[in-house]
């Protein structure tokens, strides 16, 4: 009997049982119908099977759908250094032309006046002045000394035939103005003579002296508002104020102001003004030039000079350390020589102007006074 198959034996009933895995077969003796008998109770557990062989490799399955997005990675190692660049055929580098100038800015407020500098260095001698006019005669020299008298040597000669009577001798000296006589009776009032012509003017020292001359510090300076000159050579009295540019005069009298002004890159229209009004007017168009002018003003206390460019095309003032632009002025000689007091000399403050009192053609709705 094969080792997968038991026989068992009941009251003439032969059954043979093979294992689950095949069949199971019965041998009925004596017995017509087939009865299934009870059924029994779970048998053991069977030791674990042999594995089998590794079956075929399965078909390839569908593509899956795509997964989440995955968390963010650590940072990669930093990469290798690239390699040096070469110039193309100069290391040189090339200035650009110049950008266009911005506008100008709005005007700010205006600044507490500044202390004032020191001394400035000594000028240098100024030119020689214009010939004087002949002085008046000198009066007459005192007579000199009787001569000695001369030797002679000499003999008597014959008596000679009378001369000729000489000619009239010259004036004599005035006598010594003799002892005063008794004074006479007053005689009549006369009538009252023409008033005569008026005298030179005598001599005087002036009570009052002024005198300022200053630099510009930066180039290309501002359209509509006095030029700004802060580098300051000589301002002794403080009638000049370097953060504005504008001269003050202290009495009334004769000024002279000057200007030197250097002019690179751009062309220079430059004007110097008297109480907001033009006065004289300068153009340079040549580059590396020098824009001079000179000018004797009479001037009333308290009336105010200074200098202003057009606009930004034509502001072409230039410094640095090879060249420099000036500002001078100095009173001549007041109209007298009298010490500034009185209810008509009275200390007056400056006015406060704003960007629309300086205009190239000065105010446009009054007329341009005469200097």
């Amino acid at each position: 009997m094969s080792p997968n198959v038991s026989s068992k034996q009941n009251n003439g009933l032969s059954v043979l049982i093979r294992s689950p895995l095949v069949f199971h077969s019965f041998i009925i003796t004596n017995v017509v119908l087939c009865v299934p008998g009870q059924k029994g109770d779970m048998g053991e557990k069977g030791q674990t099977g042999s594995v089998g062989f590794t079956g075929t490799k399965g078909e390839r399955g569908f593509k899956g759908e795509k997964g989440d997005r995955g968390l963010l990675g650590p940072p990669g190692a930093q990469g290798p250094q690239g390699e040096t660049g070469t110039c193309p055929a100069s290391c040189e580098s090339a200035q650009g032309p110049p950008g266009l100038q911005g506008p100008p800015g709005p005007a700010g407020g205006r600044g507490l006046p500044g202390v004032m500098g020191a001394v400035g260095p000594k000028g240098i001698k100024g030119d020689k002045g214009d010939l004087g006019m002949p002085g008046d005669p000198g009066l007459n020299g005192q007579k000199g000394d009787q001569g000695e008298q001369g030797v002679c040597e000499c003999t008597d000669g014959a008596d000679g035939a009378d001369g000729r009577p000489g000619e009239k001798g010259m004036k004599g000296e005035k006598g010594d103005t003799g002892p005063q006589g008794v004074q006479g009776l007053m005689g009549p009032k006369g009538n009252e003579g023409m008033i005569g012509l008026s005298g030179p003017p005598g001599p005087c020292t002036p009570a009052i002296q002024s005198a300022f001359s200053a630099c510009i510090n930066e180039s290309f300076p501002r359209q509509d508002w006095p030029i700004a000159f802060p580098h300051v050579l000589t301002n002794l009295q403080g009638h000049f104020n370097p953060l504005t540019g504008i001269y003050r005069a202290p009495v009334n009298g004769t000024y002279v102001f000057s200007y030197h002004l250097a002019v690179a890159f751009r062309t220079l229209k430059v004007g110097l003004f008297l109480n907001r009004y033009p006065v004289i007017r300068t153009t340079e168009a040549t580059s590396q030039a020098t824009a001079s002018q000179t000018i004797i003003l009479h001037l009333k206390a308290f009336d105010q000079v200074w200098l202003q460019v057009k606009d930004p095309v034509t502001n072409g003032i230039f410094t640095d350390n090879e060249s420099s632009s000036t500002f001078s002025g100095y009173l001549l000689y007041p109209d007298s020589c009298d010490i500034p007091m009185g209810r008509h000399h009275q200390w007056q403050e400056p006015p406060v102007f704003t960007a629309r009192d300086f205009s190239w053609d000065g105010p446009q709705d009054t007329t341009t006074p005469q200097p």
